[in-house]
């Protein structure tokens, strides 16, 4: 969402700024998540190419130096993208800007068989985290009885996991969903 941005029948310009302390609070919050569950980090840029990535990429060693129980790894877009289809189980948490995260859960969704299927959180920096379905509210099956509600269920799993601390209780929900899904629902 960066400036300047424009666009003609000639040419167009987008622009991709992140600053220290942006990429810095993402970065850390990956870390923090990481710290409950693997203590792996895979940190994906096209920092062969790209400015942002660069500095994200620089941001992402210093915090890990201030967490060596957890193991970072780097990835560039589009080896993160094959790998993900390949060896999808290697992964732990991935961080990413903006537009390689929305493209990359995208394709995550192969792995599950929908869009549907996947649980989503955003995290302020000082407030609530918002956790809701990856596709959002998904109006075009609105009224069709057709809605899968299991990836607001696993949202409601990854809330108290990542929020409340309440890993028993986020454990059962998803042992309930894996339940429901291998008996064919």
């Amino acid at each position: 969402f960066g400036e300047p941005k424009h666009w003609d029948d000639v040419a167009a310009v987008d622009s991709l700024t992140y600053t220290r302390v942006e990429i810095k609070r993402i970065i850390e919050k990956a870390f923090e998540i990481a710290s409950t569950r693997n203590k792996k980090v895979t940190s994906v840029d096209k920092a062969n190419v790209l400015a942002s990535s660069k500095l994200w990429r620089k941001i992402a060693e210093e915090v890990a130096s201030r967490h060596p129980d957890i193991t970072l790894e780097h990835l560039y877009v589009d080896a993160a993208a094959m790998l993900m289809i390949q060896r999808p189980t290697t992964f732990d948490v991935i961080v990413t800007e903006n537009l390689f995260g929305d493209i990359l859960s995208d394709e995550a969704s192969v792995i599950t068989g929908s869009l549907g299927m996947l649980p989503s959180a955003s995290h302020a920096e000082n407030g609530p985290s918002l956790y809701e379905p990856i596709h959002g509210s998904a109006p075009d099956i609105a009224n069709q009885n057709i809605a899968n509600p299991m990836s607001m269920i696993s949202s409601v799993s990854m809330m108290l996991r990542q929020s409340f601390s309440l890993f028993k209780e986020a454990d059962a929900i998803d042992a309930a969903t894996a339940r429901t899904m291998q008996a064919g629902f």
